[in-house]
């Protein structure tokens, strides 16, 4: 059993930054280390979509709206997750959702709201 929890979201002005944290509970840092990690979003009337992942080999996928102004990163040592938002627009909006998934099933953590003022 793994919960995540986000941390992070706030109110920013376009062209700002935030970072977003996501603490994984509940699973080793072994088994931690073998998950690919997730951050999702969702903007109000819109499907949820993914920003970016990254996989337990350091490997990483954006999705076309976020790159090169989005990181992912993990800390295997500390069960936890990273999004640095830089050069934020507001279209990037949104509740954030970290997420995982096992063998069995998908976790995903409550959200952390993101909005950008322009």
């Amino acid at each position: 059993q793994v919960q995540l929890v986000e941390s992070g979201g706030g109110l920013v002005q376009a062209g700002g930054s935030l970072r977003l944290s996501c603490a994984a509970s509940g699973s080793s840092r072994s088994i931690f280390s073998t998950l690919a990690m997730g951050w999702y979003r969702q903007a109000p009337g819109k499907q949820r979509e993914l920003v970016a992942r990254i996989f337990s080999g350091g490997n990483t996928n954006y999705a076309d709206s976020v790159k090169g102004r989005f990181t992912i990163a993990r800390d295997n040592a500390n069960n936890t997750a990273y999004l640095q938002m830089n050069s934020l627009k507001s279209e990037d909006t949104g509740v954030y959702y970290c997420h995982t998934r096992s063998s069995l099933r998908e976790y995903w953590g409550q959200g952390t709201q993101v909005t950008v003022s322009s």
